[in-house]
């Protein structure tokens, strides 16, 4: 393995939700993935063996709770207790993708905080440290009374537009309001201005575009979120942009949940390409010949050796 890392006391492990981007992270350490199992019994309950010493060592375990995330949130917290009781010396979680973290507030009386309660249970199975890549909303760190390192995906999804020549003056669209600052950080290393779309969302998964603020008239539109499930919202903005005369209009986000009817909804907009990244492993049927999937490997796997190696992590957060 070529830059092989020498420190055996690095541990990396997967589970189940991204296989892939776990391999890629630890080629891009220079470590094996740790041994470990994780099967079921008969009735569903999940069982995980770890088939090597971890004693004294820096464990990171990588798992996105994305779909189906009951499983996969479960998954992670029995494997964090086996860790404890295999004498790990610290247990930090590499989550590329935060599940639960749009219920990250009370928006109607009697509504759980569930972002709140997943940091609870990662913290009383025993986590000492998490990772992870653009949070829904950024206030979740404060969710956790251990470490966390929150990861930005805009650097990895702007250079790829700044190496694409994309035929025309660009314009950075934030899809809503609360997007804004993430659209400012894209426009800063792209150079170009922003522009904001206002819509108003009468119930969950269905928006409405109402007006865009912003010049678009004749530029490239590139559309940046965090998430796109339904891909209501993202589409709705795409052929509003058009409409207004954006000559051509791009999307891009970190998580790509692309649940229900999504695929369809993006292959039949006026988006002509999706970039989104590897943080949510993504079925055959899924990449169409719209979307582009870059790796988030790169990026995890420096924040894992700095970690480790007691060094900062805030340079990669720009």
């Amino acid at each position: 393995m070529p830059n092989q890392y020498l420190d055996p006391n690095l541990k990396v492990f997967t589970l189940n939700s991204n296989p892939e981007l776990a391999r890629d992270i630890a080629k891009v350490i220079g470590v094996e993935l740790g041994k470990c199992s994780v099967q079921r019994f008969s009735d569903g309950e999940i069982q995980i063996n770890i088939e090597e010493s971890i004693r004294g060592c820096d464990v990171f375990v990588i798992q996105s709770t994305s779909s189906p995330v009951n499983e996969h949130l479960m998954e992670l917290l029995i494997m964090i207790d086996a860790l404890k009781r295999a004498s790990a010396k610290t247990i930090n979680i590499v989550m590329p993708y935060y599940g639960y973290a749009r219920q990250d507030r009370k928006a109607r009386a009697r509504e759980p905080i569930t972002a709140k309660l997943t940091a609870n249970l990662l913290e009383t199975a025993g986590a000492t440290r998490v990772i992870t890549l653009d949070l829904h909303a950024p206030q979740i760190q404060g969710f956790f009374d251990i470490p966390t390192d929150h990861l930005m995906g805009v650097p990895i999804l702007a250079d790829y537009f700044d190496s694409k020549d994309l035929g025309g003056d660009i314009v950075i669209v934030s899809p809503d309001h609360g997007g804004v600052t993430r659209a400012r950080k894209m426009s800063d290393r792209l150079k170009a201005p922003i522009a904001i779309i206002d819509k108003r969302r009468p119930k969950p998964n269905v928006a409405e575009v109402m007006n865009i603020v912003g010049n678009i008239e004749g530029k490239v539109a590139i559309l940046i979120d965090d998430i796109i499930d339904t891909a209501g919202t993202i589409t709705l903005a795409a052929n509003a942009l058009v409409e207004n005369g954006a000559l051509a209009v791009y999307a891009c986000c970190t998580h790509p949940v692309l649940s229900g009817p999504a695929i369809d909804r993006i292959e039949n907009s006026k988006i002509k390409e999706l970039v989104v990244t590897n943080s949510i492993a993504l079925p055959e049927e899924k990449l169409t010949g719209k979307i582009k999937q870059l790796s988030v490997a790169a990026l995890i796997g420096e924040a894992i050796i700095r970690v480790h190696e007691d060094q900062s992590v805030s340079t990669l957060f720009d």
